[in-house]
This record gives C-alpha cells, sequence and structure tokens, in this order.
C-alpha cells in the first residue's frame, strides 16, 4: 500500500487523501468512519480528507437517511477512469507547460557560451537524446560501449537523418561512418577513463565521463569548446586511420611510447 501512496502522491493527491483512495478502493462503498479504521487517517480528519476528494470528482458521496448510522457512505471513482481522468489532466498540463516554456525559451534573453554541469544518470542521457533528436546536419560523437550502449537507438536514428562521424571503443555495431577505436595497451589499462562526448551541428555538445566513474556530465553551446573537442575526436580517428593504413608493424609501439613520454608516465 505504500508504494501505490507514494505514486499516487505523484499524480497530485496528499497523503491522506491517497491513503483514503486505496482504501475505499479496497472496501468498496464505506461510510467515513469505516475508512477512518481501515486507512489509519485520524477521524477528526476523514471528513475533510474526503470532502476533499469528492470536491475532485475523485469519490461519489451517497447521503443516508438513517440517524442511527453515519448519515454519508463514500465510494471510490472506479479505477479506470480515474486513470483515465489522471492520464487525460496529464497530457493537458504538459501540452500547456511545454507550449509556455518553449515560447519563454525562445524569447528569453539567454546567456551565451554556456558551460553547465549536469548531475544525475538519467537526467544525462535525457540530455543526450534530446540533442540527439535535434541534429540537423551532423552529429560527431567519441564514445565507449558502455554509454554507447544507452544510447544505440537514439545514434542509428539520427544516422539515418543525418551524417554521423567519428569513433567508438569496444562497440560492435556503430553507425555506417562511424571508427572503431583500435585496441591499445592504453585503451585496456583499469584505470583509463571511458570519456564520451556528443557534438551536435557544430552548436550544442555534452562530454563527461562514464557513470560508472561519476554521474556528471557537462554541456555546452560555447564555440571554443565545441570546435577543440571536435578537433580531438578528429585526430584521434586520423591516427586510428594512420595506423590501419600504415604497413609498418612498430608503428603502434611508437605511438606508446611517445605518449608516455609525452605525458609522463
Amino acid at each position: 500500500m505504500e508504494n501505490i501512496v507514494h505514486q499516487l502522491k505523484k499524480l497530485g493527491f496528499n497523503e491522506y487523501e491517497a491513503k483514503c483512495y486505496v482504501s475505499l478502493v479496497i472496501i468498496g462503498t464505506a461510510t467515513a468512519y469505516q475508512v477512518s479504521k481501515d486507512s489509519g487517517i485520524p477521524r477528526s480528519r476523514i471528513y475533510e480528507v474526503l470532502n476533499n476528494l469528492v470536491e475532485k470528482g475523485i469519490v461519489i458521496k451517497e447521503e443516508i437517511k438513517d440517524d442511527s448510522k453515519d448519515s454519508a457512505q463514500y465510494s471510490p471513482l472506479p479505477v479506470e477512469i480515474l486513470l483515465k481522468k489522471a492520464q487525460t489532466e496529464w497530457s493537458t498540463n504538459f501540452e500547456v507547460i511545454s507550449n509556455s516554456l518553449r515560447e519563454i525559451e525562445n524569447t528569453e534573453n539567454k546567456p551565451n557560451n554556456r558551460v553547465m554541469t549536469l548531475k544525475d544518470r538519467e537526467t544525462i542521457l535525457t540530455y543526450c537524446k534530446v540533442l540527439l533528436k535535434k541534429a540537423k546536419r551532423r552529429v560527431i560523437i567519441s564514445m565507449w560501449d558502455d554509454i554507447y550502449d544507452e544510447l544505440e537507438d537514439e545514434l542509428h536514428e539520427a544516422a539515418s537523418r543525418v551524417s554521423v562521424q567519428g569513433i567508438t571503443l569496444h562497440v560492435a555495431n556503430p553507425p555506417e561512418h562511424v571508427d572503431r577505436h583500435r585496441i591499445t595497451p592504453f585503451t585496456e589499462t583499469p584505470t583509463s577513463e571511458h570519456w564520451f562526448i556528443i557534438s551536435i551541428d557544430a552548436k550544442e555538445m555534452i562530454y563527461g565521463p562514464s557513470f560508472k566513474e561519476r554521474s556528471v556530465a557537462f554541456y555546452t553551446d560555447d564555440p571554443l569548446h565545441i570546435y577543440l573537442l571536435e578537433d580531438y575526436v578528429w585526430h584521434d580517428v586520423l591516427v586510428n586511420r594512420l595506423v590501419r593504413h600504415s604497413e609498418d608493424d612498430d608503428l603502434q609501439q611508437w605511438i606508446t611510447s611517445e605518449r608516455k613520454a609525452f605525458f609522463m608516465e
């Protein structure tokens, strides 16, 4: 019961209203005394709670003429009707709020060249999915399999509309024009961070580490950030293509030693 009460609160019920409705669904038509006893709502509050639900159309009140009993009985709105009512109201509210917020977003002055920190795994994934759907010309990516698996459907959908290029690592089925990163001692080191980059039309970008490391990412529409990180992806793609097409078996070993020297490893 606690779980369904918690979910009903997300639909706008308060604690007592949720408990009251659930109790009526369980016991059917009942008096205020019966609902109070079953739900644990104090008798001093039960009439107020029931009347609120009657006003909202969620509980049906039937007056009875019997001085020896409570003067009214209460029945719950059938569950199917309640759910349909909630769905309709949610859809209407969602549309009104969406239109209002988009209008504000398009008309209000916004700061340029933002770099924002995004926290929470679901927030970050939602941001990535929304941006991928917004792409009109091209998408550039750099990502490991862990984040790729979360966005695979959206990436392939984007690839059906716009150019998707970049590089992936340990990904079995990247979009057609996305390169696969070669396996190196560095990529297989347990301490290597699995960063990802998603750039949309060279106008917006999200980048960050793997969720296994931290649930944080960064959003930016700053042209300098976007240029530098897109250039980073291109150089990674270029090196991988050079190694792949080279006949020098020692090239990979040379790149590894040069990297260690550069980063003083």
